[in-house]
């Protein structure tokens, strides 16, 4: 981009746009169709989406075709081996349905076998065995398309299969993240009980390449068993039998058992005001989602608008909304079957307004503290979004957690198992301590935003701990600042890295705030001088990735967008 085009993005917005892992950086058009829509980190994957659609199929039957698709496509953010979680807008009834398919910890292994394993270790390990809780994609699947699909599985999963056999040229951004996790793969190696599976299937020769026709046949016999079997073959068929024995032969814990009593749970989305008529939406815990909703509460409070969006002002705001949120993630939020969570009370407009009090607009604060109930609880990841013809939208994101994930994959299988339970936290008097059969905290949390009552945008930014502020980011951008849904992904993020931690390990509780090269030279400055520890990054990976579709509640009319940071698209049609 040209110093004049940037220059031209600061001035209409006051700050920048955003960076790439790799090529140039600049903002794209909106995509505007009127039939349906998909968003997806790969342009296959929206392709095959939209075909879908066209098949007459529903928008859970192409999201789930559409995930099948990406886990194939891009295994380096997710897959069958992980879990899924998802908001639907369901224009029969009016209402959003909230999905979370996230697996739980083996049951056959106790808290003090755990600690016995680690040998001394402070916290899960993030490859190997110990981290891998019982993947819940496949079960998200099928109770999503129980409820809102109308094609068959097989012809849903037919595409996704027919690219694996036949394979696929592999993209910029895949590609490199390809190669990012072979040399953290080959580095942690003494972590990982057994790598030549993932080597045979990822890395024959080295990490698959930009352009390179990439193929996996063991995924898509695997894709083929599920289509015919149902969700009983993977979870107690052919393939849950192939993990148990995986499991046994390297000595890892999940058993049979583990897998056949799996469920994913329905559960309800929870709303908060932020201004001109529109709610942001996220799912409960044990997701971060809420601290999204914990973000707006303590932001409404306060009118960004009359700042640049590139200020100190408004950057120094959204910053410290989010330590305050997050050390309440850190106390609270876990599983709520193991653990009472104060939602009700953390959600509340009175505690935003508490908490908006301990912020000093002239200073950051150095020891953010969580709350007290009042009362008489990096990682790597896929989202996707898509609409149909019928007004039905899916906001859905789908991960393995860090990287690729533990590194193990099963014999035969095509697909790595997730690392999800590394989130784990050891502390015994914590909410979040591991516990036989308990789903850990999780990050991935998909979003959704109303608009005077009516659905107006299904959205979400993957990345870790990324997700919550990005959610805020992007809202804040479309609400007070009226960028299009195009330009509020484009536009330069900021991404506060530190503070407590679910898994009790955070000690830095000033923590560090990455700022994208957009953000304006006397914004940083600024920001250094009220006492933020800032580190402007060039490389975009650390600031996740956007996918929206926003619905024109007049019309009806779709707008899509994605972002420079990914390789993906939003088609329509």
């Amino acid at each position: 981009m040209s110093e004049s085009s940037l220059a031209s993005e600061k001035n209409a917005y006051g700050i920048g746009p955003g960076g790439r892992p790799v090529g140039e950086a600049w903002s794209r058009s909106p995509v505007y169709a009127e039939n349906g829509m998909a968003a997806t980190a790969h342009p296959l994957a929206s392709q095959v989406a939209i075909d879908v659609l066209k098949q007459g199929g529903s928008a859970v039957d192409a999201a789930i075709a559409a995930n099948a698709a990406i886990g194939l496509m891009e295994p380096t953010g997710n897959g069958i081996g992980g879990d899924l979680f998802a908001i639907v807008w369901d224009p029969e009834t009016e209402q959003l349905y909230g999905l979370n398919a996230s697996g739980r910890s083996p049951l056959g292994m106790s808290y003090d076998d755990l600690i016995e394993r680690l040998d001394g270790a402070n916290r899960l390990p993030p490859f190997g065995s110990l981290p891998v809780s019982v993947p819940g994609t496949v079960d998200g699947w099928f109770e999503l398309h129980d409820r809102f699909g109308s094609l068959s599985m097989e012809d849903v999963l037919a595409p996704a299969i027919q690219y694996a056999e036949d394979g696929f040229p592999v993209s910029p951004v895949i590609g490199y993240y390809f190669g990012r996790n072979l040399a953290r793969f080959e580095q942690s190696l003494d972590m990982i009980e057994e790598f030549d599976n993932a080597r045979a299937t990822y890395f024959k020769d080295d990490a698959p390449r930009e352009g390179e026709i990439f193929r996996n046949p063991d995924l898509g016999e695997t894709y083929r068993k599920i289509a015919k079997g149902g969700r009983d073959a993977f979870y107690k068929g052919e393939i849950a039998k192939a993990m148990d024995a995986y499991m046994k032969r390297i000595d890892g814990t999940l058993r049979y058992e583990d897998f056949a009593q799996h469920t994913s749970e329905w559960v309800e989305v929870g709303c908060v005001g932020y201004r001109d008529g529109v709610d942001i939406c996220e799912l409960p815990p044990n997701g971060q989602g809420f601290a999204a909703l914990q973000m707006a509460n303590i932001l409404k409070n306060i009118d960004l608008a009359k700042w640049p969006r590139g200020s100190a002002e408004v950057l120094h705001y959204i910053t410290e909304a989010k330590r305050l949120a997050f050390e309440d993630v850190a106390k609270f939020y876990a599983d709520p079957d193991f653990a009472d969570i104060p939602v009700e009370w953390l959600l509340s407009d009175d505690y935003g307004r508490e908490r908006f009090a301990l912020i000093d607009p002239d200073k950051a604060m150095t020891m953010p503290k969580p709350g007290e109930p009042k009362l008489e609880g990096e990682g790597d990841t896929t989202y996707l979004t898509v609409t149909d013809k019928n007004g039905m939208m899916v906001s859905l994101i789908q991960s393995n957690y860090r990287g690729m994930g533990s590194g193990l994959v099963p014999d035969g299988l095509g697909f790595m198992l997730q690392d999800r339970g590394e989130l784990f936290s050891l502390d015994p008097d914590h909410p979040n301590v591991y516990a036989p059969g308990k789903r850990p905290f999780h990050t991935i949390i998909p979003a959704f935003l109303m608009k005077d009552g009516k659905p107006w945008l299904s959205f979400g930014l993957m990345g870790g701990a990324m997700q919550p502020q990005g959610h805020i980011q992007i809202m804040v951008n479309l609400v007070d600042y009226g960028m299009n849904v195009q330009e509020a992904g484009d536009a330069a993020r900021l991404n506060h890295d530190g503070g407590s931690t679910p898994t009790g390990t955070g000690t830095d509780l000033l923590g560090t705030l990455n700022v994208e090269a957009g953000v304006p030279a006397e914004t940083v400055e600024r920001l250094k001088a009220m006492g933020h520890n800032v580190k402007v990054v060039e490389n975009g990976v650390i600031f996740g990735g956007y996918q929206a579709i926003m619905r024109d509640p007049e019309t009806g009319v779709y707008v899509g967008a994605t972002e420079m940071r990914k390789d993906g698209n939003a088609i329509g049609y």
